[in-house]
């Protein structure tokens, strides 16, 4: 009897460490964190969605401090036996406005402006091909999303832990703030029928 017992935790551990060990990870930056962290939540494969700051040089930046230089952004943790890196990317596109060079939505600034972060020469590789795909469904605008190197990912945390989940957290605020932002109604005009939200 303790040996089976002992056999069933190992198996699930092993379980465990097998699951985690397919996990990948990527960055993406579309405006708001908050609707980001909503909107690949509800991705099948992908397991988590942590709101944070990326891309710039100052260290430890906080919301309602100092985050000049950062994109507000999203890392995704995710199943690329569920999803692949290529599927990630045709959803992301259909959650941002790639068009808007001073932001995202009612949200204008550097911080909000939308951006792919490549951890190698793979991702940059399937970056460049997606961003090519959207370019030629909208050859008469110009696609300003870059693609930039991925580098040190800080999660709002602490006092400012508010922000992870937000969208469960305060579901009315949260709706109100996406309304009147005018996000739904941009992607659909963009987007049609393929955006999804």
């Amino acid at each position: 009897m303790k040996s089976t017992l002992v056999f069933i935790i190992l198996a699930a551990n092993l379980l465990s460490f097998a699951s985690n060990v397919s996990a990948d990870k990527t960055i993406l930056a579309g405006g708001c964190f908050w609707c980001m962290e909503s909107d690949f939540e509800k991705l099948e494969g992908v397991t988590d969605v942590v709101s944070g700051f990326t891309g710039g040089s100052l260290k430890n930046p906080t919301y309602n401090g100092n985050h000049k230089g950062h994109f507000e952004a999203v890392e995704i943790t995710y199943d690329p036996n569920k999803v692949s890196y290529k599927n990630l990317l045709d959803y992301y596109w259909v959650n941002v406005d790639p068009f808007d060079s001073r932001g995202q939505f009612c949200d204008k600034g550097e911080s909000y402006l939308s951006a792919i972060f490549v951890a190698n020469e793979a991702e940059k590789n399937i970056a460049e091909q997606s961003k090519r795909d959207v370019e030629s469904k909208f050859p008469n605008n110009k696609v300003v999303t870059p693609i930039l190197s991925a580098s040190t990912f800080y999660p709002i945390k602490g006092d400012e832990s508010y922000h992870q989940d937000f969208y469960k957290k305060s579901p009315i605020r949260y709706k109100a703030y996406r309304w009147n932002c005018g996000r739904d109604k941009r992607l659909k005009e963009l987007w049609g029928d393929e955006a999804v939200h």
